[in-house]
């Protein structure tokens, strides 16, 4: 594989990549990319923070207000759940009316008796995949 790095300032930055078939190296590229074009501001009291989406565990919605969940506060962030579904597509996925998960931050499912999934992620944080989405996601989780 070859790279080309061109610096100019007047053109458009653009990465372009031509590949005889989708890899793992070309995905990782991928992701490396959105993640790095998709940072978000987070706000408490006293701060913003901008925050890398692999640093966000979930968004969740409380009181009519988003927040991103890390792994050690909440930080209030100015995007409706459907805004931010669409803008972290690759490594996010709505469990429920109002939070969508970080998939590398998820821990553990825990299935119930009557069929209901509970989401354990790495900080301790737990949620519930809403039975319209269960489908969804343990078909883009490969479960």
């Amino acid at each position: 594989m070859k790279l080309s790095v061109f610096i100019d300032k007047k053109h458009e930055e653009e990465i372009i990549i031509y590949s005889h078939e989708k890899s793992k190296l070309i995905s990782d590229i991928e992701e490396l990319i959105s993640e790095s074009v998709n940072e978000i501001v987070g706000y408490d009291d006293k701060k913003a923070v901008i925050l890398s989406p692999s640093d966000i565990y979930c968004f969740i919605s409380e009181d009519n207000k988003i927040y991103a969940v890390t792994e050690k506060e909440r930080l209030a962030v100015k995007y409706r759940i459907y805004q931010l579904e669409e803008k972290l597509k690759n490594n996010f996925i709505k469990i429920n009316q109002s939070c969508i998960a970080n998939i590398k931050k998820i821990d553990y499912f825990d299935a119930s008796i009557f069929g209901s999934l509970t989401v354990r992620f790495k900080n301790g944080y737990t949620d519930y995949v809403s039975r319209r989405n269960i489908k969804k996601v343990k078909e883009r989780l490969g479960l």
